[in-house]
């Protein structure tokens, strides 16, 4: 479905509200639809569905798909090596020549499906704080806590922490997740998985953050997921350091001690936060329609992501 108030010829690549492939959908999420292609394989689907305040917006996000695909594509072939992952390919002839019933739908899944092994899901969001910001910040400010446990004080909003922390969460299938503690987590998943699982995600976010600065991005935390496969291997799955599973900054404007601006949805959040504070939206769905002037500065954003993350313009 193409995105309300831009004309199709501004378009550069069809926008996608929701799919309908020829194979069985077995999920979907605020933003993506998953496929099954057969007992070990799934095709995941990056629509340009947009999310702010837990509430999923009526328009798409022009390229957000296929910015969200490519960039997850780009981290897990940085990966090769590091820790084993679920990616078999993201280009699109490579999935078509590999599930011949795409074949009419290339238009659809261009540039923003995944082709990847399937995995019984850790109930877990393993998420890694390099700054204190958003909701880890508003919980120290009020308490000198993480997740319950306490960090040194003295701290400022969007100050480096030296170490990063390791922060899980409960995955919600709706609303946020809600943080967890270690020893939580332990009990979910077994002190050997948790172990493996804080190793893995330390080692990624290391990489991933050196890599990003080198190109001014700073990445100041993330969340992984991460799946058995059928080989009994823990291996990362979903999204990679992506600008919605991230916070992005620009290492040149970065200054601790207030907000950062973000290379995600800023234009949306703010446009929603003053429909807010004007009484025109309560903060529950249905959200209000998004002027056509957000949507592109939220598409531009989403693209200059892409560009500053792997050194290139976004070409599918």
């Amino acid at each position: 479905m193409p995105a309300k108030d831009l004309p199709a010829k501004d378009l550069p690549m069809t926008a996608m509200l929701s799919s309908d492939l020829p194979l069985t959908k077995i999920g979907r999420g605020k933003v993506r639809d998953i496929y099954a292609v057969d007992d070990d394989r799934l095709l995941l689907l990056t629509t340009d569905r947009i999310s702010a305040f837990d509430v999923v917006m009526g328009e798409t996000i022009p390229m957000k798909g296929a910015v969200l695909t490519q960039i997850s594509a780009f981290w897990f072939g940085k990966l090769e090596g590091v820790v084993p992952h679920h990616m078999i390919s993201a280009n699109t002839d490579e999935i078509i020549a590999a599930v011949p019933a795409l074949r009419p739908h290339r238009a659809e899944i261009l540039g923003r499906a995944m082709l990847c092994k399937r995995t019984t899901v850790f109930p877990i969001e393993c998420v890694i704080r390099g700054y204190l910001s958003g909701s880890a910040w508003k919980e120290y400010a009020g308490s000198g806590t993480l997740a319950g446990e306490k960090l040194k004080a003295g701290l400022v909003e969007s100050e480096k922490l030296e170490p990063s922390i390791f922060s899980p969460a409960t995955k919600a299938e709706t609303g946020h997740d809600e943080n967890i503690t270690i020893a939580r987590m332990r009990a979910v998943v077994g002190d050997e998985v948790a172990y493996t699982l804080e190793s893995m995600t330390r080692a990624i976010y290391t990489l991933g953050e050196e890599l990003a600065r080198e190109q001014g991005i700073i990445i100041a935390d993330t969340k992984f997921e991460f799946g058995r496969d059928k080989d009994g291997r823990i291996i990362l799955i979903d999204e990679v350091m992506t600008p919605d599973s991230s916070r992005f900054w620009a290492v040149d404007a970065y200054k601790p001690g207030q907000p950062q601006a973000s290379f995600d949805k800023q234009p949306l959040r703010d446009y929603l936060d003053v429909e807010r504070r004007a009484g025109r939206w309560n903060g529950d769905a249905p959200p209000p329609p998004l002027p056509a002037s957000v949507v592109e500065a939220t598409s531009k954003r989403y693209l200059e992501a892409y560009r500053r993350v792997t050194g290139k313009e976004l070409k599918i």
